[in-house]
């Protein structure tokens, strides 16, 4: 997968601008980074209760 270059990134600003406008911007950003907390924190939440349930398996298999 590329990575997000300079150019590009300035190219992606504008666009946005283009189509939000100046004064939605701002909350359009906020919205995207709720979202993108919303996911991290889901994502790690996951990973926590695999892990859990990783440990609950392997402790009920020691008890056999």
């Amino acid at each position: 997968m590329p990575h997000i270059g300079f150019p590009e990134l300035i190219l992606i600003l504008v666009i946005a601008l283009i189509v939000f406008g100046p004064g939605k911007l701002p909350s359009v950003g906020a919205a995207i980074g709720k979202a993108f907390r919303e996911f991290k924190n889901a994502s790690k939440e996951l990973v926590k209760d695999e892990a859990d349930n990783k440990q609950s398996i392997e402790g009920s298999e020691e008890n056999k």
